[in-house]
């Protein structure tokens, strides 16, 4: 079988991002969808961007918009009972998907699941970035939502995702010293609240890290974790073999 050559990621950071805001799915999604782009609207600007510096501007479209990231309901999952995940376009456009039926089914909110991947994506679009921890072997998804991902609150009447803060992912912050989710419930780095998870790397394998067992019992029924994990390792590899072909720093600068 052929191996498939990773997408690189094409967008240009130092920019703004417009997010096309579309609606393919055949079944009503639990709330208006103009409504839901207003008040993803709100989350980034009065919640997610103060904190992460990561502002974007969403419009509502009917497709994909050339240039513009994406934000994209569904109807069913196009990996095994994913709820809804991050990657990249073959254009190299970061995209998040929302799968309507399955997130129903799951008995979630659609708002919740479309807020957690737009934070993620903000934050790491190119689904590359990684942290040191607390297991000196290891390095940690940089995945902002994933640890609180059971918590949510009310922006207007529309529910959104709770979220970390940068200091989640400061290893020498002692515990209460700062805030560390938005809604104030991690108390220390690294904290993985009992509704929530972690993507890690340890050994050349991802796995994840979960705050509970009835967490890790629940995920395991969604099989998010495949998904997710594989486009990492392709970021992953993609950067390394980069590194590795780069010709020295001295002819870089010149």
């Amino acid at each position: 079988m052929p191996k498939s050559e990773p997408i690189r990621a094409s967008f240009d950071q130092g920019q703004v991002p417009t997010i096309a805001c579309f609606n393919k799915a055949t079944i009503p999604p639990g709330v208006d969808f103009d409504a839901l782009i207003a008040a993803l609207q709100k989350f980034v600007d009065e919640c997610f961007a103060p904190v992460w510096g990561t502002p974007a501007k969403l419009v509502k479209t009917n497709d994909f918009q050339p240039g513009a990231w994406a934000l994209v309901l569904l109807d069913d999952a196009d990996q095994a009972n994913a709820l809804a995940y991050h990657e990249l376009t073959p254009d190299g456009l970061p995209i998040s998907k929302v799968f309507v039926r399955t997130i129903l089914n799951a008995g979630d909110q659609v708002s919740v699941a479309a807020s957690h991947e737009l934070a993620e994506m903000l934050v790491d679009p190119a689904i590359n970035l990684m942290a040191t921890g607390p297991d000196p072997q290891a390095v940690y998804a940089y995945e902002t939502a994933d640890p609180v991902e059971a918590l949510s609150f009310r922006v207007g009447d529309i529910l959104m995702t709770d979220f970390v803060y940068p200091a989640y992912f400061e290893l020498f912050r002692k515990p209460g010293s700062a805030k560390f989710d938005y809604l104030g419930h991690v108390e220390a780095p690294f904290q993985i609240l009992a509704g929530g998870y972690q993507i890690v790397m340890k050994n050349g394998n991802w796995t994840q890290a979960f705050g509970s067992p009835a967490k890790a019992r629940d995920f395991e029924k969604e099989d998010r974790g495949d998904h997710r994990s594989k486009v990492r390792r392709l970021r992953a590899d993609e950067r390394v073999r980069s590194k590795q072909s780069a010709p020295p720093l001295a002819a870089r600068l010149r």
